[in-house]
């Protein structure tokens, strides 16, 4: 993968998370696969290629940051917000290393409970929603999710948004790290396009054979 390849990618990863913080929150559903390959890329700290941050495909989070490459904001929904409020709030982490220590030692910690017992599970759940909510959230700056009341305030799905909001920062982290910035979105947004359409494209004949 070339680095537009990775920026897109990481970007498809944002897009991932914020699409299902914004289904959990208008529905109280969430798609399982994706779910956990987001919390999944939480612990993918070292990965010895950059993609390998990602277990599986990001095929709708490709299909909506498309969508938004193609057409910006979105009627309706709230995903773009979401995105930028993400963007935001890492480049505030990157500022504050005691607190992504924080993260990173906390996150390190929760693996055996990852191991034990998968990605979705309630336990899990919890301990990355209380590292998001000891953390990030302690900000001035908060993303204020829309959605819902009855689904919002049950703690089980407060608790996977949250989840869903703390795996958007390290994709965020991802694009970063691979050199992207909010100019990047407006001057480089035909050669991330043509990157995720190409990436989808890709990912949809693999799975037709």
């Amino acid at each position: 993968m070339n680095k537009t390849d990775v920026q897109a990618l990481a970007l498809a990863g944002i897009f991932e998370a914020t699409t299902q913080v914004e289904r959990l929150a208008t529905s109280g559903m969430k798609n399982k696969d994706s779910f956990q390959n987001l919390i999944n890329s939480l612990f993918v700290q070292t990965p010895q290629q950059p993609e390998d941050v990602y277990q599986a495909p990001l095929e709708s989070g490709l299909e909506a940051l498309i969508q938004f490459l193609q057409k910006g904001k979105q009627k309706g929904s709230f995903v773009d917000r979401y995105v930028h409020g993400l963007l935001y709030l890492q480049k505030k982490l990157t500022k504050h290393p005691a607190m992504l220590e924080t993260i990173g030692t906390r996150i390190g910690q929760a693996r055996h409970q990852l191991e034990h017992f998968g990605a979705d599970h309630e336990n899990l759940v919890a301990n990355l929603a209380s590292i998001y909510t000891e953390t990030l959230s302690t900000f001035r700056f908060r993303i204020q999710v829309m959605g819902e009341m009855t689904y919002l305030q049950q703690s089980r799905i407060a608790d996977q948004i949250r989840c869903l909001l703390l795996a958007g920062i390290r994709s965020a982290t991802l694009w970063r790290q691979m050199g992207g910035s909010r100019w990047q979105l407006v001057l480089q947004r035909r050669r991330l396009l043509e990157s995720a359409e190409r990436q989808l494209y890709e990912l949809r004949k693999k799975s037709t054979h």
